[in-house]
């Protein structure tokens, strides 16, 4: 059995668009929020500015805590690759200090194409993962109502 993976996300809005990392999969491409798994030692928000290096080429100010998710993959859409890996997600709102300054990190993920901004009124439109939190998204910014989520894709 596989070890609970704990994992940290950044959630980006500048100039009513979100700040999103392009992914390609055999369905095509869709978006996730930068960040990722949490390595030993450090924390959560020392993992978060590290992923946010190699992803979006930048430094991030780490925010409050927005929402903790958790994603058990053997109950969701990519059960059949996912069905021993369970995650523990907790996104952050976090600030750019110069939004000019994305480029090109320094380790991209496996399925990484891009980085792309999308307007906050065009992502009901688009692959966006999970998928649960695009209700909490408005035109001008985000707003969750609970802090746990529970098991969502």
């Amino acid at each position: 059995m596989r070890p609970i993976r704990t994992a940290a996300r950044a959630l980006i809005i500048h100039e009513q668009k979100l700040l999103v990392i392009k992914m390609r999969d055999r369905s095509g491409t869709f978006y996730i929020l930068p960040g990722g798994g949490q390595n030993h030692g450090e924390t959560l928000s020392e993992g978060l500015q590290r992923e946010c290096l190699e992803e979006i080429g930048t430094q991030v100010r780490v925010g409050e805590l927005l929402y903790v998710r958790e994603y058990i993959g053997k109950n969701h859409e990519f059960r059949k690759n996912h069905s021993a890996f369970h995650q523990v997600e907790n996104v952050f709102r976090c600030y750019l200090p110069n939004p000019d300054q994305i480029g090109q990190g320094t380790e991209l993920d496996k399925k990484q194409i891009g980085i792309e901004w999308i307007p906050l009124a065009d992502l009901s439109s688009r692959r966006f993962l999970p998928e649960a939190i695009k209700r909490y998204f408005s035109s001008e910014d985000f707003c969750v109502n609970i802090n746990y989520l529970g098991d969502v894709n």
